[in-house]
């Protein structure tokens, strides 16, 4: 009997220490932290901004390049993609340059319009592939050349003296647009149009044109040439052996900048989206 009722005893305290910690209301767990809290988003990965859809904003931008004053016009048609559009203009006045005799005096006029397709691999990052292509290329420089009385200048290494009553005046050009319209290709650092919504951007570009061998043209329109005791003088414009030396001259200058058949691109400037929808 006795071991009955300590077996009853054992069995009755368990079970009213089950029911105490089964009715016993468990202390409160501390909040979790919010990941604001701990700062985790500092180091957390920024991703593209869903709500940047296609061709919902514009950029509009400016650059410094060797094609002049550089505007641009973007719109995003993809994650990945932007279209963009392109116009360059540049003037500027060169003056008392010499060679071979020759002073001359120019005007570098450049005009340019054309599009690329901005392909970003990587959308949360600046790095991008441009193809593109020029539909309109003007980039051409023109000039007005003389030689003063009495002194020389040579053409296909013969040797000429400007009269000193009627010295030598003529004019040329230097074409940048052989192929017309040409294709381009770029790389570039920048995206015009944020992928996060953000509004300013800084874009850097490097690449070039194909634009052809340049074109040379030069003709002399008035003056005489002479030899070197200013006698047996003979008028520039129509005779033969001086037009002769002069297209001789004119094929070493094309053989020369025939390998030159990239303009450079290399640019840098600002740009400003915003939302059209």
């Amino acid at each position: 009997m006795k071991h009955i009722s300590l077996c009853l005893t054992l069995v009755l305290l368990f079970a009213s220490a089950t029911l105490v910690a089964q009715t016993t209301p468990r202390p409160a767990e501390p909040p979790m932290l919010s990941a604001t809290a701990t700062g985790v988003t500092r180091y957390a990965p920024k991703t593209a901004n869903p709500k940047v859809g296609p061709f919902s904003r514009v950029a509009l931008g400016g650059e410094i390049s060797p094609l002049g004053i550089n505007l641009q016009a973007a719109v995003n048609a993809n994650l990945y993609i932007n279209l963009r559009g392109v116009g360059n203009i540049f003037n500027y006045t060169v003056n008392n340059i010499s060679t071979n005799g020759l002073n001359i005096n120019g005007k570098i006029d450049f005009a340019t319009a054309g599009a690329s397709v901005d392909f970003y691999p990587f959308p949360n990052h600046g790095f991008r592939l441009s193809p593109g292509a020029l539909f309109y290329n003007q980039n051409n420089i023109v000039a007005d050349m003389t030689v003063a009385g009495g002194t020389s200048f040579s053409l296909n290494d013969v040797t000429y003296y400007a009269s000193s009553t009627n010295p030598i005046k003529g004019n040329g050009g230097l074409g940048l647009n052989t192929r017309n319209p040409t294709f381009s290709m770029t790389a570039g650092w920048g995206n015009m149009i944020s992928r996060r919504g953000k509004h300013w951007s800084f874009p850097f570009e490097i690449g070039a044109a194909f634009v052809g061998a340049p074109t040379i043209n030069m003709v002399l329109t008035s003056g005489q040439a002479c030899n070197a005791q200013g006698q047996n003088c003979v008028n520039v414009a129509t005779d033969a052996n001086v037009q002769s030396n002069l297209q001789a001259q004119l094929t070493k200058y094309r053989d020369d900048v025939k390998p030159f058949q990239y303009y450079p691109i290399l640019s840098f400037g600002a740009a400003y989206s915003f939302k059209i929808q």
